[in-house]
């Protein structure tokens, strides 16, 4: 590793903030090059992604939907109700895995490339900045000027268009908590009819806001705990946006070029120290001080580092994706055993949730005998009292619902109508009798076996225990 100089006081604090303890606002070059012509690319296909996924439907199930207060999933067109709750708890390991084996592997690069904070952050909101504020330098010279009448139409101009912006993702977000059709109808009938809902919308909007416009980086260096995870995580094998220390320095340490000079006769690296990848980067750091909690791996400086280097005519790469193995021991990337671990931890997870998957049921019912009732004599025979709930996880109705005594031998009535009727996506429960002559009983408890059936079709056999008498023969 680079040994540390008496330069590495950044690592008493964070890039933004002052000695005084109080914020530095970042006010980052806009970049361009070749990876963010790339991450553009990516960012606005997720953003597609997010914006239709609410609004796309198969087989009549929304594509994405977490709607926690009716506890129903939509996962990629397959819904998952209360019941399902396992396999969601699986998919969700499956995703911690995954970023972890990813992070292993190539750092930080879900923050720069997919997660969505920096995709609103640097494609939507800073895009937009730049169009109203113009870039870094026009930046400082208006937050520094007086508050003119330029000013003022420029500072106004990018709150309102901030606030339409977060009222939209307010209410794509609320698509997925809700449904799309359930937003939609709010939307024909009127804020009025809803007010309740739109205050919650307001409040959203708010919190958007307030991350885009002012929290901004902070999210990433503060809120973000998977910042704190890539310390536990990267080993000098990771893959990361590095600075090539040992090219950039040389013997003689970094410096400006001297027209005069012969550069690699005076020992010096090639980081000429133009400070660009600094004032590039969006959340403020030196990427020439190593591999930081800040960064998020957005590859801007990779960008600016490179059209420097070709300008001055030294090769480019003294910012890249590498290891630091690569860098100091020239070593090239090599699958670890830590990357295998997680890998066959990955792929264990990934066949048992397949396997959740084909042995879950499109029906689903549950019988259970009321809880604190004993049985009951009604003439020779006993009775006991049940409850059910069938779910019905499909996109059709059951129009004809009806349950069949299979053993032992005796009656079963359901309270209401006998044959009843779920709608698609939608719980059925009641109560129904059971009642058993003593002959055909074993003791006090006697297992039972209740088929379940839609018309002809069996959709599903459920077993209970009847109490009974106690036999002291």
């Amino acid at each position: 590793m680079k040994e540390e100089t008496p330069n590495d006081a950044f690592r008493d604090s964070i890039s933004t903030i002052n000695q005084e303890g109080k914020r530095a606002w970042i006010f980052p070059k806009k970049p361009k090059g070749r990876y963010y012509d790339k991450r553009k690319i990516v960012s606005y296909l997720l953003l597609l992604f997010l914006f239709a996924a609410p609004f796309v439907k198969i087989n009549g199930n929304q594509f994405l939907m977490f709607n926690v207060l009716e506890r129903r999933f939509n996962i990629f067109g397959f819904p998952f109700f209360p019941q399902d709750f396992h396999i969601f708890v699986i998919i969700m390991i499956i995703g911690v895995v995954s970023l972890a084996l990813f992070t292993v592997a190539f750092g930080r690069i879900f923050c720069g490339w997919i997660c969505p904070q920096t995709i609103f952050m640097e494609m939507v909101f800073r895009r937009i900045e730049y169009l109203i504020e113009g870039d870094r330098n026009a930046q400082i010279k208006l937050s520094k000027q007086e508050w003119n009448a330029e000013k003022i139409r420029k500072k106004t101009l990018k709150v309102l268009v901030f606030f339409i912006i977060s009222f939209l993702i307010a209410n794509v977000f609320l698509a997925y908590l809700i449904g799309s059709d359930t937003l939609l109808l709010y939307i024909e009938n009127g804020p009025a009819a809803h007010s309740s809902t739109l205050i919650a919308l307001l409040i959203f909007t708010a919190v958007f806001y307030f991350v885009f416009a002012w929290f901004r980086e902070q999210v990433c260096i503060i809120a973000c705990p998977y910042g704190r995870m890539q310390g536990v995580l990267l080993d000098n094998k990771t893959i990361n946006v590095a600075y090539d220390y040992v090219r950039g320095e040389g013997e003689a340490g970094r410096g400006k070029i001297i027209k005069t000079e012969d550069r690699k006769a005076s020992g010096k690296g090639d980081c000429i120290d133009c400070k660009l990848c600094v004032q590039v980067c969006p959340t403020g750091i030196d990427i020439r001080n190593g591999t930081q909690l800040e960064c998020v791996n957005c590859t801007a400086c990779i960008d600016e580092c490179d059209t420097i280097m070709d300008s001055v005519g030294l090769p480019k790469g003294l910012i890249r994706y590498a290891s630091e193995d690569e860098i100091a021991k020239k070593q090239k990337f090599v699958f670890s055993n830590r990357m295998k671990g997680y890998t066959a931890v990955l792929v264990i997870l990934t066949g048992v949730f397949i396997g959740m998957l084909f042995l879950r049921t499109e029906v689903e019912a549950t019988i259970l005998k009321m809880p604190g009732q004993l049985f009951q004599h009604e003439g020779d025979k006993i009775s006991n009292i049940y409850t059910y709930k069938i779910i019905n996880k499909t996109n059709q109705d059951l129009n004809d619902v009806h349950f069949k005594l299979v053993s032992p031998k005796g009656e079963l009535k359901v309270v209401g109508n006998q044959h009843f009727k779920i709608a698609k996506q939608q719980l059925g429960k009641g109560i129904f009798f059971l009642k058993i002559h003593p002959a055909f009983l074993n003791g006090d408890k006697t297992n039972v076996k209740v088929e379940v059936y839609n018309g002809k079709h069996l959709i599903d056999t459920e077993t209970a225990t009847f109490l009974g008498p106690r036999s002291f023969n």
